[in-house]
């Protein structure tokens, strides 16, 4: 019986140690595969504080209701940064500090690869969104601010509670890959190398190749190979 426990204990800090070492995602995709109100990535952030924050990503789904994309919570704001799309008005809304900015004109249309960089400044308190390379107008969200708590950042649900809170009809069904997040703004040819994928200076909050990850509901977020365009 000793030994047994001894052993269990092994593979519990085996599996630890696992879901904490960074893995290389590079040419790989997360597939959701179901709309639920559990099935979702939470994404382990290197930093906890921001005075600006730029997030890229790729998605690519078929979804006709909203959705959200990208949802970074902390103890004091469930919308501490979400990325998020209103299907009904056909905006795309960053919300910062619960503040919310929406962006109307973007051809976000269905079953393609959309590549998305959201940014914000403490400082201005600017919000900008560049959709598939096209910068939006810079909107003021909200300045003077910093987020300092503990973030819990999730792929896949919307949080309306730290690290909780999922709807289903909120929830994002699809491909997603190529996540990356700064601490401050990427410059616009960085995001045009982003977009283009070509080299470009890999996020110091996430980064796409040394991400660390957990899946809960592994059955319905799978890791594939990226979808590419044969030559």
């Amino acid at each position: 019986m000793q030994n047994f426990k001894m052993k269990l204990f092994l593979l519990l800090v085996t599996l630890t140690a696992c879901a904490a070492t960074p893995q290389d995602l590079t040419g790989k995709m997360f597939t959701f595969t179901q709309e639920t109100n559990t099935a979702h990535v939470k994404l382990n952030a290197s930093r906890q504080s921001f005075s600006a924050v730029t997030v890229c990503h790729r998605s690519f789904t078929d979804l006709k209701r909203d959705h959200t994309l990208f949802s970074m919570a902390t103890p004091s704001f469930a919308n501490d940064f979400l990325i998020y799309w209103d299907n009904t008005n056909k905006e795309l809304k960053p919300h910062v500090r619960d503040k919310m900015v929406a962006y109307g004109g973007m051809d976000y249309k269905l079953n393609m690869w959309h590549s998305i960089c959201s940014t914000w400044d403490s400082g201005s308190g600017l919000v900008q969104v560049w959709f598939d390379g096209q910068p939006s107008v810079k909107k003021f969200g909200i300045s003077g601010t910093t987020i300092t708590e503990t973030p819990i950042i999730i792929l896949g649900q919307e949080q309306d509670s730290h690290g909780g809170g999922f709807n289903a009809k909120q929830s994002f069904t699809g491909m997603m890959s190529d996540v990356h997040m700064w601490n401050y703004i990427l410059s616009p040819c960085e995001i045009q190398k982003y977009v283009d994928e070509q080299n470009f200076t890999p996020g110091n909050v996430l980064n796409w190749g040394a991400l660390e990850y957990d899946i809960v509901g592994r059955e319905r977020v799978l890791i594939e190979n990226k979808q590419m365009t044969c030559q």
